[in-house]
């Protein structure tokens, strides 16, 4: 299906400082970057915390997981928000928490405050997972909207590996003791509060972007409208009409609610359990548990702290670069082969994992073979993810749902995943001391359903306008 040309000339525009565009875009995108920090951060801390408050795997779990509260009560109001006070308003907003949230963790008094700050970076991540991607889009031309969106989950791999690196620097300083002292403070508290430095830089950025001309429109501001579709669409487009395609648009636009997903004989529509499963899979494979836990995995299996967090930071490193694959590849050779590949991948790798992981410790550590090979899979494992999952089913969620109900289908998708990461991130401590090996076939299994689900549900996306889908 081609569409017509626009009117104005947007879906040519060229801005005239593409630069500008880019600082603008990846300014937003700060907030994908402290997604993933605050979302890895705390692996540095696992340990110090079950030793701090002397708690057990259960409750250590429910501290490490209880973010994830946070990240869908914010997820679920940052819509709303945004669509309120605007979208650099909201960004503000998301800047703020997080930096309280950081020095909140990094000055606990108790386990209870500690829980309480890990919801308020929750809810940060949650609103940050929505707005980033939101106001990119509405501030990219439509050139280069899918290069510029691209940066929010690029901003979220190097979020990431940055906080693996932070910690591992921070341990080196404390000596290679997680409560080690480090500027007065136990180097695990240092490392839950240096995320004020990216979070008051976030704040700062906010304030040299502009407001999303489509939020503009919508609050009736149409001049400063104009001014900002001039910044980052160039002088070349014709302004009255492109505010003039923004309020058709507005007034065209269905507000999808909870009912218009309901039908057929398992209350939701297919398609739409198609889009949860898809969310389902992209956890229960396991992912977080190496963003989360891979410090405490290599040093349960012998590793010492050091190590441990340098093999976390290039687990990091192979995240990147997987995602940099995926982006390279999935407009190439289609959704469906992606997720496929990485299905399979991840299937391999979690199996020699669990394989590895199954052998008794000699003096406190995996023998030689099953020690090279438990960490060669979980770098092969987090690969494969990377280049297919990782980055696939966030494509898949963007295009596969009718127009009509995209918005709130896309909401119960998300919603699904959070859940589906909380059970596995909450989990993950007591499976663990019971049986590891047979954690990672649990994993493994998944990875292994995921593809007949792919084969069977999930129907390719590549080169299909959204109207066609549905």
């Amino acid at each position: 299906m081609t569409s017509a040309p626009s009117a104005s000339g947007a879906r040519e525009a060229h801005p005239d400082n593409l630069g500008h565009v880019i600082f603008i875009a990846a300014s937003a995108a700060m907030g994908g970057f402290l997604f993933g920090y605050d979302s890895s951060v705390i692996n540095g801390a696992v340990e110090a915390i079950r030793s701090r408050y002397d708690i057990g795997s259960a409750a250590l779990a429910q501290v490490i997981a209880i973010a994830l509260i946070g990240c869908a009560i914010g997820a679920a109001t940052a819509g709303r928000i945004a669509d309120r006070i605007g979208r650099i308003r909201c960004m503000q907003i998301s800047a703020v928490l997080f930096l309280v949230s950081a020095i909140g963790s990094a000055l606990p008094f108790a386990l209870y405050d500690l829980a309480f700050w890990r919801i308020v970076g929750g809810f940060a991540i949650g609103m940050a997972s929505v707005i980033g991607p939101a106001y990119i889009a509405e501030v990219s031309p439509p050139a280069y909207r899918g290069r510029l969106g691209s940066f929010q989950q690029a901003a979220i791999v190097v979020g990431i590996a940055m906080s693996q690196l932070v910690n591992w620097g921070i341990l080196q300083a404390a000596g290679g003791d997680q409560r080690g002292e480090v500027l007065g403070l136990e180097a695990w508290q240092v490392m839950l509060g240096v995320m004020v430095v990216p979070a008051a830089l976030y704040g700062m950025l906010s304030f040299a972007i502009p407001e999303s001309p489509r939020y503009l429109v919508s609050a009736g501001k149409d001049e400063r409208a104009r001014a900002v579709l001039r910044e980052v669409e160039g002088e070349h487009v014709d302004l009255d009409a492109r505010v003039a395609e923004i309020q058709e648009n507005l007034h065209r636009e269905h507000k999808p609610t909870f009912k218009d997903l309901l039908g057929g004989r398992f209350w939701f529509l297919p398609i739409v359990w198609v889009g949860i499963g898809l969310s389902a899979f992209q956890q229960l494979v396991g992912i977080n548990v190496a963003f989360y836990y891979s410090s405490t995995l290599w040093q349960s299996v012998g590793v010492n702290p050091t190590d441990s967090f340098f093999y976390s930071f290039t687990t990091s490193i192979i995240n990147i670069i997987g995602t940099v694959v995926a982006m390279i590849f999935v407009d190439r050779i289609g959704r469906r082969p992606l997720a496929l590949i990485g299905s399979v991948g991840m299937c391999i790798g979690l199996a020699l994992e669990a394989w590895a992981f199954s052998y008794d410790l000699v003096d406190g550590k995996l023998p030689a073979t099953q020690g090279w090979v438990a960490l060669i899979a979980a770098h092969w494992f987090v690969f494969f993810f990377a280049m297919s999952w990782g980055v696939v089913v966030w494509v898949f969620l963007g295009e596969m749902f009718p127009n009509r109900i995209r918005a709130a289908a896309l909401g119960v998708a998300a919603s699904a995943q959070w859940i589906a990461n909380w059970a596995i991130t909450a989990s993950f401590p007591s499976l663990a001391d019971w049986n590891l090996s047979a954690t990672y076939i649990i994993y493994a299994c998944f990875a292994a359903l995921s593809i007949p689900f792919v084969l069977k549900f999930v129907k390719e996306t590549k080169g299909k306008a959204l109207e066609e889908m549905g």
